[in-house]
């Protein structure tokens, strides 16, 4: 093959339960994962080094160096295989950048998936599971998508039934929050606290089985929320206008800065982002519906 494109979708979570600090400075997570329909794609084609361009909306703010998380699994790909990462990677975007939607996580599956391709490796699932987890507590799950609970850093995956489609909309902020900020800001408030250890909520997968809009904006939560309000308190804006324009629930997109809000069908959720798109509580808006499909290869010749 001289090319491979591979699409992969972002991600909400539908609940983010946290631990306190280990003492490796890591959290324990129960993580709910729910894919939805943003995409970026990853095309992968031989080059005589290893070279990442990107384009779409905040581009700019992708890193073009070794750091990016599809150069990453390049490289950790071809090092298991005795092969130098001699790839040029494009990056098309279309997953929000620096928004708490797995975007850097979705570049790094869907690098990993075009370059098992584009050399025949052969990998295994599990392999390629694997290197997911080395690279970052999301990525597996973008490998996965559909609906996944995940335990320990959020990188040991069990797949989870869905019953229907939800629909949501999510609202981007005009500035970024830092991952790692939003959970020193967690380990701030819990400070003192009892943490209780994360576990999933019954009523939450049972909601997503039965395909149900309204129990499950009952039951979500995302534990990182107030850390991602304390350092972005404007966001509180977002959140109420769009429970004021009749979303049945509104949320922080994992760490933030992006808010989703869950609507009960597709033309509520176009109400829903209407409201947002003229409170000027954001920068733009987006609709998606979930589950969506993990990686996948959408070209290869």
């Amino acid at each position: 093959m001289s090319v491979v494109t591979v699409r992969v979708p972002a991600k909400v979570n539908v609940q983010l339960a946290v631990s306190a600090a280990r003492p490796d400075g890591f959290h324990d997570l129960a993580n709910v994962f729910l894919a939805v329909g943003l995409y970026d794609r990853v095309t992968v084609t031989p080059a005589d080094g290893l070279r990442v361009t990107c384009e779409g909306p905040d581009a700019a703010q992708v890193p073009l160096d070794r750091s990016n998380l599809a150069a990453r699994a390049a490289i950790a790909l071809a090092e298991r295989h005795g092969l130098t990462p001699d790839v040029h990677l494009h990056i098309a975007k279309d997953i929000p950048v620096a928004g708490g939607m797995a975007g850097g996580s979705a570049d790094g599956a869907g690098a990993l998936l075009a370059c098992d391709a584009l050399w025949g490796t052969g990998a295994s699932r599990e392999e390629l599971l694997e290197i997911c987890a080395e690279l970052g507590s999301d990525v597996p799950f973008s490998l996965v998508g559909g609906a996944a609970l995940g335990i320990g850093r959020g990188e040991q995956l069990t797949a989870l039934e869905t019953g229907g489609t939800f629909h949501w909309v999510f609202a981007m902020a005009g500035r970024g929050l830092s991952t790692p900020a939003v959970f020193r800001e967690f380990d701030r408030l819990a400070e003192g606290l009892d943490i209780a250890e994360p576990v999933a909520s019954r009523e939450l997968l049972d909601a997503l089985a039965k395909g149900d809009p309204e129990a499950l904006a009952a039951a979500v939560s995302n534990d990182l929320q107030p850390a991602a309000l304390s350092l972005f308190p404007e966001l509180a804006d977002t959140l109420a206008a769009g429970e004021a324009a009749g979303a049945l629930t509104s949320l922080v997109s994992g760490s933030g800065p992006t808010t989703a809000f869950l609507a009960r069908d597709t033309a509520a959720a176009e109400k829903i982002a209407e409201a947002l798109l003229t409170s000027g509580t954001c920068k733009s808006v987006r609709t998606a519906s979930g589950p969506a499909p993990g990686a996948t290869v959408v070209g290869a010749s």
